[in-house]
């Protein structure tokens, strides 16, 4: 079974996507008028800060994908939290779990992680 609680998106110029929606305008108003995604990600994040200061800052998280005109693939920049040294594959096995907990005692081992391959 295979549902997501959000739209999906795509683009033929270039897009922005962020958590409000003044940011993605701002984002893809930097692409319109020649900028990069570089350009579009650092001005949606000082418009984060303006449109939701409880969620974002200077050196806040930074999750990032960013996909250069000359590279094949695009590249994950993970600059988020460092996880603990326990919060290993070995040790929520090693507790019978498949998923990471979202709460309880294990949950300690949490950790900031984009579900993005290569972060």
């Amino acid at each position: 079974m295979s549902f997501t609680t959000r739209p999906e998106l795509s683009g033929t110029f270039g897009m922005t996507s962020s958590t409000h929606w003044i940011a993605s305008a701002v984002g893809m108003s930097v692409l319109e008028r020649g900028g990069n995604a570089h350009d579009a990600a650092v001005a949606m994040g000082f418009t984060l800060h303006v449109c939701e200061p409880h969620l974002n800052g200077p050196l806040g998280d930074m999750p990032a994908m960013i996909w250069p005109a000359d590279d094949d693939q695009p590249t994950m920049i993970c600059g988020q939290a460092t996880k603990p040294a326990g919060a290993t594959i070995t040790h929520y096995r090693d507790q019978g779990l498949d998923l990471i907990p979202g709460s309880g005692l294990s949950a300690r081992y949490r950790f900031p992680a984009p579900s993005m391959r290569g972060c």
